[in-house]
């Protein structure tokens, strides 16, 4: 039985966006980050043509699964000191932040899984490399961390799943054995943590971005608790 549950954020426990709308908050996104230097009296800033092609070629993530941090990929597309791109990032967040629809069934969830003492935590990876602190403060805005002991995203610690070493951070923060663990994600390139590299269960739940991949999956996360 699980003493502890693991759930990613995106399509698991909170709805964001599909993928084919990300270009969309991309976009807005960046057309925030450049109102915001306009208004602060950004001396130079590149032209809204360069802007779209830097963005292009930062639109990707690491093969070996390395985070590629935001304030890096904005500090190149506007060719601005990282320092100063960091402030940037909730402008650039904040188009992705509105999407955000909490699924029905995930607060009374959350809530019965203390209720029963099993501890529960966020482990997830974040847009383009997005802040970790920025995210802890978005499961804040919508209510959701007075229900988690913990929130740990790819920024923590360097690592995106499936990477084993986001999986071990977040079970060492814990402190809880391996062999107690499930994890609840909603895409298998993603959410399929190795159970030979790592000893913890997976289930996939079944969300719009779910693809069938012969493994263990539930039609919503209400079935999280008949597991444990």
């Amino acid at each position: 039985m699980a003493k502890t549950v693991l759930f990613d954020l995106g399509d698991t426990l909170v709805h964001y966006y599909r993928r084919e709308e990300f270009p969309y908050l991309l976009e807005r996104g960046l057309a925030g980050v450049a109102a915001r230097l306009s208004k602060d009296g950004a001396a130079r800033s590149p032209d809204s043509a360069t802007v779209r092609q830097r963005a292009a070629e930062e639109n990707h993530e690491a093969p070996d699964h390395r985070v590629r941090p935001l304030e890096g990929r904005l500090a190149r597309i506007f060719a601005l000191e990282v320092s100063r791109a960091l402030g940037l990032c909730p402008d650039f967040m904040a188009p992705i932040f509105g999407a955000a629809r909490v699924f029905p069934e995930t607060v009374p969830v959350l809530r019965e899984l203390r209720a029963r003492g099993i501890r529960t935590a966020v482990v997830s990876n974040s847009p383009w490399g997005s802040p970790a602190d920025l995210w802890r403060g978005e499961l804040r805005r919508l209510g959701l961390a007075p229900l988690l002991d913990a929130a740990v995203f790819c920024g923590d610690v360097g690592w995106r799943k499936p990477d084993p070493r986001i999986f071990r951070y977040a079970i060492d923060r814990l402190q809880v054995p391996p062999s107690d663990v499930l994890y609840v994600g909603d895409g298998p390139r993603w959410d399929r943590p190795d159970p030979a590299t790592l000893g913890i269960r997976s289930i996939l739940v079944e969300r719009g971005s779910y693809v069938a991949d012969g493994g263990p999956s539930l039609p919503d996360l209400s079935g999280v608790l008949r597991l444990i």
